[in-house]
Order: C-alpha cells, then sequence, then structure tokens
C-alpha cells in the first residue's frame, strides 16, 4: 500500500500544478527544482509531476543522477573539496544543450534523458525522448541557477529549509552510501552543504526563484512565493 501525503503538501502540490498547467499552454515549460543538499528536490519533482498530470497535461520528470560529469572531473579537486562539488559535480553544459534548448522556444523537442550513468561512470549518448507538446518538464538538482543557465528555465521553485534540517535528511538517506552516519556528516559539513553555502552566497537562489516554498516540514510545506 502506498503513502497517502499529508493534506498540506497535496493542497501545496495543487496549487502550484495548476499555476504550471496554466502557463504557456501549448509551450513546453522547463521548470527547475532547486534548493540545498538534502532539502528533498527529487521527491518533490517527482510528486509535482504526478500532479500536474492528474490535470491533464503532460509532465516528465528528469532525474539529475544522469547528468554528472565523469568521475575523474567531479573529483579533480579533491575528493573533499567544497569547490570542487559547486564546479564540476553536474554537466550543467550537458543540461543546457541537451535539455533545456531542444525544449525552449523552437527546439525539436527531442531530449536527452541521460548523459552519464553514475554507477557505472559511462557517457551515454543514445538515451533520448521527444516531450510532447504541452508537456511540464521538472528537473530538480541543487546549483541550477548558475549564471550559465538560469536564463534556460522557465519557472525555478526554490525548496527553503534551515540548514541543519537539510543537512539531518541528507545525512539520514546517505549513511549508508557514504559508509555511516558519522562519514555521512563529515561528507556534509566538509563538501556538499559547505558547497551549497558557496552558491547560496555567490548566486542568492532563493530571492531569483519565481517559486519559493518553505520545505522546513515536507509534510506541512508553506508556499511564501507563487511567480506571476
Amino acid at each position: 500500500m502506498g503513502v497517502t501525503a499529508a493534506p498540506g503538501r497535496t493542497d501545496l502540490m495543487d496549487r502550484i500544478a495548476r499555476h504550471l498547467v496554466e502557463k504557456r499552454p501549448g509551450q513546453r515549460l522547463r521548470v527547475g527544482v532547486d534548493g540545498v543538499c538534502g532539502v528533498g528536490k527529487t521527491t518533490f519533482a517527482g510528486e509535482l509531476a504526478t500532479a500536474v498530470e492528474a490535470l491533464g497535461r503532460p509532465a516528465i520528470h528528469v532525474d539529475s543522477d544522469g547528468f554528472h560529469h565523469l568521475r575523474e572531473r567531479r573529483y579533480r579537486q579533491g575528493r573533499e573539496s567544497a569547490r570542487g562539488y559547486y564546479d564540476d559535480a553536474y554537466d550543467l553544459d550537458s543540461l543546457v544543450e541537451r535539455v533545456l534548448l531542444p525544449l525552449g522556444p523552437g527546439g525539436s523537442g527531442e531530449f536527452a534523458e541521460r548523459v552519464h550513468d553514475l554507477p557505472s561512470d559511462a557517457v551515454i549518448t543514445d538515451e533520448t525522448a521527444l516531450a510532447p507538446p504541452g508537456a511540464v518538464v521538472l528537473f530538480g538538482a541543487t546549483f541550477i541557477q548558475r549564471d550559465d543557465t538560469r536564463a534556460h528555465w522557465d519557472e525555478v521553485i526554490y525548496l527553503d529549509a534551515d540548514e541543519s534540517v537539510a543537512m539531518q535528511r541528507g545525512v539520514a538517506r546517505d549513511s549508508r552510501q557514504l559508509g555511516g552516519a558519522e562519514q555521512a556528516r563529515a561528507a556534509y559539513d566538509n563538501r556538499y552543504m559547505a558547497a551549497c553555502r558557496i552558491y547560496l552566497a555567490e548566486q542568492d537562489p532563493q530571492a531569483r526563484a519565481s517559486i519559493l516554498v518553505d520545505h522546513t516540514d515536507p509534510q506541512d510545506p508553506i508556499l511564501r512565493r507563487l511567480g506571476e
């Protein structure tokens, strides 16, 4: 049996979904879900895609795990480097060239579902799909409002939460992968959350996002701003 979302979360998803469904009818809509590590971006994007589809508009959730750089690039500044994670974790150039531009005005609609396989560190060149006219395409990842990427989003949702709350979630989620809770907390302190601090200081993504959600309590999120 699936888990039923709390009323507050369901209501918020419905309100944002209705806002997106009414935007640029008949045209593809590129929606980024932004926020620090551990805040809940991937889950939010997936649930929002379901809410959009329930209102009759096609929705596509593109997984950010398919848009990393190769391992050599990701760790070229050191495995614990915060600046290295900020600069080199995600292949935002490929995201723009192979997803956001094809889905934008005048684009073909054919986009890359992924360009990289994280477990094997393999480059992927042949996994593409065609987004139907009017599709809402959602992509959730940190750093998506950097200067060279920001202009290619039609809407950006920023999930805001206190750093300690997001870190606690991230550590709980990644403890097994990172070798235990202590190692995971150290990784977040030194690399992941530290990179997010660089992003917040350099780009002010919360202020730039068109939609702002207080995601401190994922079951009872609060809509702080809802674009135009």
